[in-house]
């Protein structure tokens, strides 16, 4: 398979391999997520029931306040945050979260992110390069 990358400016974190998990909705680490769990437990939110745990989150933006700084780092504490995130566009308190969790995260690629890609692809995060590379569209064999 070729791979596709998406590319944009630079984020924060380590390089990351793992699945996406895309949202079409946006999210808010304290409204839409069991924080003991690491489910999407908003009824009615697009990704209801999926567990964000070790997965690249993608969405089309943040949703909240300054309390995604605590409950990302909480998320951290617990075992249970994404691996990173990537969203069509971010606020600054969403970024000082995932920088005070040491969590990846990148905004602003193109091709748009939610365009490209699947819940279940295997992405691989460069967030200092500015790049995303798709390694496996979801259901394909490694």
């Amino acid at each position: 398979m070729n791979t596709q990358t998406l590319r944009g400016p630079s984020g924060f974190g380590a390089i990351i391999e793992a699945e996406a998990l895309v949202s079409p909705e946006a999210f808010s680490p304290r409204y839409d997520l069991d924080r003991a769990t690491g489910e999407i437990s908003r009824k009615g939110h697009a990704i209801e029931g999926h567990n964000i745990a070790g997965k690249i989150l993608v969405i089309p933006a943040a949703k909240g306040g300054v309390a995604a700084g605590w409950a990302f780092y909480d998320l951290r504490a617990r075992g249970i945050a994404p691996a990173g995130l990537i969203c069509s566009t971010t606020n600054p308190v969403f970024v000082q979260g995932c920088v005070l969790a040491g969590i990846g995260i990148m905004h602003r690629l193109q091709p748009e992110p939610l365009a490209m890609l699947k819940t279940g692809d295997l992405l691989r995060m460069e967030p200092e390069k500015g790049c995303v590379t798709i390694l496996r569209r979801a259901g394909q064999s490694r």
